[in-house]
């Protein structure tokens, strides 16, 4: 099995200063401060220069042409430079907690921002991208943005400063020998765009090849069960072995380009040395520079080389948090294709919810198809169905007929691609979420939890219950024995995903969680299909406290729920085909009949 190949589209240079100029302004903390930062950094930077002009006035005044030692000369030309150095390195010190705090502050708005954004994508959205891919976004993109803004960030700030300070002191000393050491930097700075060009590349694909192996060691962790329970082991490994080979291999061609940017650098850097030496012998011959002058330029020479070198080092880094930022702004142009209507939407009406489906068709979108755009196979075709409110109703078909995407829709996890979707007569994209979310709750069929208590699990349902409150609904659902014979009660740990737990106890959770919520609508996923004889007993009699009083949509796999509902809606290749009473359908046979007849023999058999 090989690691799938990532295509990547080289981005222009002007494209990474673009995508720079975006980050910065989805983070507007960063400018927090800034012009205090700025003078710090001059500080930081301009009292380096002291030392080089020390070492000259020294040499020059303080010997006073060879006569002899000027003491007092010295001793104030060396108490003048330490006071300047301890004026830089207070500076440089409060400059970098700044510089810190600021871009962790925003840094941590992006990734807040970036995580909101992922939970309003919708399921199709979510399906199409690998969870790992995702998380990533979040984690270890903003993480190299971070480790950029506070090293690089910082070294590019006291870099410039720096670099135009020592050129600035050089002009002084010897415009000739400034010249110099321009005219051999020169190369480097041109040869610096076609390094960044492939820099840039190199460290986007180290991003998408870090996003690939979290999903597959995600999936690989969270599947372990059924990677032991089919003997793949073998399989899985070469599957996460090529992913992490496909890293490593984009890694080293990154840092094989970032290796040979910086020797480049230090090459040039030496070279200027060289010259900077070779012509200050020279111009020394004809006494157009004096030995001071000579040996602070070599001082400055290094105050100018470094701040080249670092500016390689920025580049490396620069690229690497260029594609990071890249990524979480393509979750950010993601546009939700269910979108809250925010403060322009209405408000669910009060009191139990009646349900309309008004000509509802549904296609899933092909790969890289917008969801209204949608040319995928029909899921639902022209759905024309009316539920009463304090109806319950039951959803039943074979695989694939569409009841579960009538759910969805019901529910406003997708929008439908043609008719509306109506609750309390109220078109249900017209909503506000925080409305939507509070009246109308979906318990899947997974029932899935967070890792914590079984109290803070059911307290996830509503916020401010207090201990007594969750005693008092698991009493009303009839599950008090059921919390009384776990090992902490209602503080038992439910383990990661809920895996403390079976699989019908992760259910009553569920429910439960749901019944707190206390909504006017709502949808279940067959809460009984995969739970034991025991546990279904339990669940059976949480369902009647729960659906008492409300509207309630279930989705049927056992036929027996079909029984007991108020009506039965029948699905067939995206078509409603029949509705009606369980009894009156089983006597018109047609879908439901032969779906009846079918479960009924399997119940038999199984009995």
């Amino acid at each position: 099995m090989t690691a799938a190949t990532t295509t990547t589209t080289p981005p222009s240079p002007d494209g990474a200063w673009h995508t720079l100029r975006r980050g910065l302004a989805l983070s507007p903390e960063l400018r927090v401060g800034l012009t205090v930062t700025a003078l710090l950094a001059l500080l930081a930077t301009a009292g380096r220069a002291i030392v080089p002009v020390a070492v000259q006035r020294t040499i020059d005044d303080g010997l006073e042409g060879g006569t002899g030692l000027d003491l007092s000369a010295v001793v104030v030309v060396v108490a003048a430079a330490g006071v300047a150095v301890l004026i830089t390195a207070l500076a440089s010190g409060a400059m970098n907690y700044r510089l810190a705090a600021v871009v962790e502050t925003a840094l941590s708005s992006l990734r807040v921002r970036a995580f909101r954004h992922i939970h309003d994508l919708s399921m199709l959205h979510q399906a199409t991208q690998q969870r790992g891919s995702l998380v990533s976004r979040v984690t270890s993109d903003i993480d190299e943005i971070s480790r950029f803004m506070q090293w690089a960030g910082l070294n590019l700030i006291t870099a410039t400063g720096q670099l135009t300070v020592a050129t600035l002191v050089m002009f002084l000393y010897s415009w000739r020998l400034t010249l110099i050491v321009l005219v051999v930097f020169l190369p480097f700075v041109v040869g610096a765009r076609w390094f960044q060009r492939r820099l840039t590349v190199a460290y986007m694909l180290v991003r998408e090849r870090v996003g690939a192996m979290l999903g597959v060691l995600a999936e690989t962790v969270v599947g372990a069960p059924v990677v032991r329970a089919y003997g793949i082991e073998g399989r899985t490994q070469d599957r996460l072995d090529d992913a992490i080979e496909a890293h490593r291999h984009a890694a080293v061609r990154a840092g094989s380009y970032s290796s040979l940017f910086s020797g480049t650098g230090e090459v040039f850097g030496a070279l200027a040395t060289a010259a900077a030496v070779v012509g200050g012998v020279l111009l020394g011959v004809d006494d157009q520079v004096t030995v001071g002058t000579v040996l602070a330029f070599l001082f400055l020479i290094t105050l100018f080389i470094d701040p080249v070198l670092i500016a390689a080092e920025v580049i490396n880094e620069g690229q690497t948090a260029v594609a990071g930022w890249r990524r979480v702004l393509d979750v950010l142009d993601m546009e939700p294709d269910v979108a809250d209507p925010g403060e322009d939407g209405r408000d669910l009406p009060e009191g139990a919810l009646g349900i309309r489906f008004d000509g509802v068709s549904f296609r899933y979108p092909r790969p890289g198809e917008p969801a209204r755009a949608a040319t995928g196979p029909v899921v639902l075709d022209r759905v024309e169905a009316t539920i009463a409110p304090r109806t319950r109703v039951a959803v039943v078909g074979e695989t694939g007929s569409g009841k579960t995407t009538f759910a969805k829709l019901l529910t406003r996890l997708m929008d439908p691609l043609e008719g509306r979707v109506l609750l309390g007569g109220v078109p249900v994209d017209e909503v506000r979420f925080d409305s939507l979310r509070r009246r109308v709750v979906m318990v899947p069929q997974d029932g899935a939890l967070f890792d914590g208590t079984i109290a803070q699990n059911v307290a996830m349902g509503r916020e401010g219950l207090t201990e007594e409150d969750l005693s008092l609904a698991m009493l009303e659902l009839g599950l008090e024995d059921w919390v009384a014979e776990l090992p902490d009660h209602l503080d038992t740990r439910v383990g990661e995903r809920g895996g403390s737990l079976s699989a019908g106890e992760r259910q009553l959770v569920a429910l439960a969680r749901a019944y707190v919520a206390n909504p006017d609508l709502l949808v279940l996923d067959e809460a009984t299909s995969a739970v034991d004889p025991a546990t279904e007993v339990r669940t059976q009699r949480a369902l009647v406290g729960l659906t008492s009083g409300r509207t309630t949509v279930t989705i049927a796999h056992r036929l027996s729920t079909a029984e007991a509902a108020d009506e039965v809606l029948v699905f067939d290749q995206g078509v409603l085909v029949q509705r009606g009473h369980h009894r009156d359908l089983v006597a018109e046979g047609g879908v439901y009949g032969r779906l009846h007849a079918s479960w009924t023999r399997g119940v038999g058999s199984a009995g």
